[in-house]
């Protein structure tokens, strides 16, 4: 195998060196995919959910950055199909995620799945905004420009639900997460192939920022009440409130 063949991370997905996406026939086997690359995913949703309890009002704006195939969205509504005349949006910069979303998604005129750059978006006042693992993978350059368009939409009281893939805070923690991050991966099945394999492929793709970055985004673009909800190993939850 020469360094920029195609090389198969599992799952059927087959990607080359720094050229993950989120397109094509990885949008096939999306889900399965990265609930055996990423602990407690599924965990990590129901924690959304049960924080949108304390957020979401009949009459709600909710927005999902990065929706994917919309598992978690669907989750939300269906754990809030108590409220009345809630309004349920789900970006994605990927059409095939996009149109995946759609067929996974109850049919309403309040769900809308749509193809856009949430760093140019003009978000429409809102008391509940997620972004589970979607941050990671816009440029480090955008990522304020992000953080102050989510604070500003955000009516008074709302909530950011932030989950990340999060750097060590020095070199020996940094060493300690990747190794046991490896573990989980060979636990789960996967090859030292595919997980190299996948490590090429996300290079410039996967950026992931520390904890303190993280806070410092939140912070700058005015957030102040911050916390995190959920930790293992080098995947964080973050809530920030308004």
């Amino acid at each position: 195998m020469t360094l920029e063949s195609n090389a198969s991370v599992g799952d059927n997905i087959v990607t080359q060196n720094a050229n993950w996406n989120f397109s094509g026939e990885a949008v096939k086997t999306f889900d399965d995919h990265i609930r055996r690359s990423v602990p407690m995913y599924e965990t990590g949703q129901e924690l959304v959910c049960k924080l949108s309890d304390f957020f979401i009002q009949d009459d709600s704006t909710v927005y999902e950055i990065g929706v994917s195939t919309g598992r978690l969205l669907e989750k939300l509504i269906q754990h809030n199909e108590l409220k009345e005349d809630v309004k349920w949006v789900g970006l994605d910069s990927s059409k095939d995620m996009v149109a995946q979303a759609k067929k996974n998604l109850p049919v309403s005129p309040n769900i809308s799945v749509e193809a856009a750059d949430a760093v140019l978006y003009d978000f429409d006042k809102t008391d509940f905004l997620v972004s589970y693992y979607c941050v990671q993978f816009i440029p480090p350059k955008l990522r304020q420009r992000l953080f102050d368009n989510i604070y500003n939409s955000l009516n008074w009281g709302g909530a950011f639900v932030l989950f990340e893939k999060v750097r060590g805070c020095d070199a020996r923690f940094q060493d300690l997460m990747t190794t046991l991050y490896v573990d989980f991966k060979l636990e789960n099945n996967y090859s030292p192939e595919e997980i190299i394999a996948k490590t090429r492929s996300l290079k410039g793709r996967l950026e992931p920022f520390s904890t303190q970055g993280n806070i410092d985004l939140l912070k700058r673009a005015g957030f102040q009440d911050i916390i995190t909800v959920f930790k293992y190993l080098c995947f964080e939850g973050f809530l920030a409130i308004k």
